[in-house]
């Protein structure tokens, strides 16, 4: 008697927020293939009958695109589209027994350190062998790597330790060895990232250990540029400015969010440090990496926050001249320590913060782009688009920062490869450049 053969599972993870989150949908899609299960990231394809959301929870704008996405492929299941829908990440991890309750249509919730119990649903293992293995689901050059999980900072605004729990160092060996695979596979360019890097080891070596790790990293053969995010600013290890400066293939580039100007605000926001202290250790990192290019974020509209402060916070911005920034209007989370305090700045006060301080911010940008022109720049290209090559400096990092673009009518350049473009015309966030031999 013939049997009816069983339909393969056919998963499709869908991934919102960070580059964290990105990289936790690589190793959920690294574990599923390798118990051979069939799964993609991002299908355009409408053929998944169990779909995987990887959610984001951290501000109101993430958590409505969160909730959006999960009724949309919750529709999908009830016209038949889809079998399943299951939800992990960082709002299943802070939210589920309201989830729960207000999406019943849902099949099962993880937190956000639960993927042993996902892949129970598709009665397979957690396979410790591909520790280090990792299927990257951005451009083939460039990859992202997460060197620690977690923050034990105490900053008022912030929910994340609430979704992803005290910090914990990637071991060293582990990290390197996942290094050394990436690059094996194509990769050209690292991006360090972490909830906060520059505490990276303090819990595993006793010691913050970001500038051996960056000293092993770079000798990694084959590994062009490390490009590091997420620097905490308070006990910053200046040891990894020495490690940088000695290195070329780590980037001239820091991500180091720094989130206000005013000392009065920086206190309100539990930071640990004052605007004096901040604006020693920039000068400290100018003088030691020369030519760095730095990138902050900032917050407006924190509760507490006066006219007076917010202009402070434009001063500090006009003499700090960063290369690179971006603010949020503050957004109002549960149990964070800010939550207590009265959200006492309107919303139309907070958007009119934040354009202020981008227009500033363009002013500047535009200034310190015009000095590049006439210059010649190492440039990674990233994509074709259009009739144009663009590309990325080592000052520069995927999707958030400044692009080269190149008239791909008059020149052939392959995506994933490096070339020396000099600089013909620069905007506030754009350069214009032509290849040179």
């Amino acid at each position: 008697m013939k049997t009816k053969g069983l339909k393969k599972d056919k998963v499709n993870i869908v991934t919102l927020g960070c580059s964290k989150n990105l990289v936790d949908s690589e190793v959920m899609l690294t574990q599923l293939k390798g118990n051979e299960i069939e799964a993609s990231h991002e299908s355009m394809e409408d053929d998944s009958n169990i779909v995987i959301i990887n959610t984001c929870g951290f501000i109101d704008n993430a958590k409505q695109e969160s909730i959006d996405t999960i009724l949309r492929y919750v529709d999908a299941k009830e016209e038949g589209i889809v079998e399943k829908v299951y939800v992990t990440g960082c709002l299943s991890q802070r939210y589920r027994e309201d989830l729960q309750t207000e999406i019943p249509q849902v099949d099962a919730w993880f937190g956000t350190m639960e993927l042993p119990l996902l892949l129970k649903k598709f009665n397979a293992d957690y396979k410790h062998e591909l520790l280090g293995e990792r299927i990257t689901t951005t451009d083939r050059h460039y990859s992202y790597l997460k060197i620690a999980e977690g923050c034990d900072r105490p900053c008022s605004f912030c929910a994340i330790p609430l979704m992803r729990g005290k910090h914990v160092s990637k071991p060293m060996e582990q990290i390197i060895t996942e290094a050394q695979s990436l690059v094996k596979n194509g990769t050209k360019e690292l991006l360090l990232i972490a909830q906060d890097s520059t505490y990276y080891g303090l819990d595993l070596y006793k010691k913050r250990n970001l500038a051996e790790l960056l000293d092993r990293l770079a000798d990694v053969e084959g590994l062009e540029w490390i490009r590091l995010h997420y620097a905490f600013p308070t006990g910053f290890p200046e040891d990894i400015l020495d490690v940088m400066a000695q290195r070329s293939n780590i980037c001239n580039y820091l991500d180091i969010p720094l989130q206000h100007g005013s000392t009065e605000m920086l206190k309100i926001m539990r930071r640990g440090t004052t605007r004096a202290k901040t604006e020693r250790l920039l000068n400290t990192i100018r003088e030691k990496v020369p030519g760095i290019a730095i990138r902050t974020t900032l917050i407006a509209g924190h509760p507490g926050e006066t006219e007076a402060e917010f202009e402070d916070m434009l001063d500090f911005v006009e003499k700090s001249r960063f290369e690179r920034l971006g603010i949020f209007p503050y957004s109002h989370e549960e149990k964070t320590h800010a939550f207590s305090m009265e959200d006492n700045v309107p919303e139309n006060v907070k958007l009119e913060r934040a354009e202020r301080v981008m227009e500033l911010q363009e002013s500047i940008s535009e200034e310190i782009n015009s000095q590049k022109v006439g210059k010649t720049f190492k440039v990674l290209i990233d994509r074709k688009e259009g009739g144009q090559f663009i590309g990325r400096t080592e000052h520069d990092s995927p999707e958030v920062d400044n692009e080269v673009l190149i008239d791909a009518s008059e020149n052939y350049l392959r995506v994933g490869d490096f070339a020396n473009i000099k600089i013909e015309k620069a905007t506030a966030f754009d350069l214009y450049g032509q290849p040179v031999k």
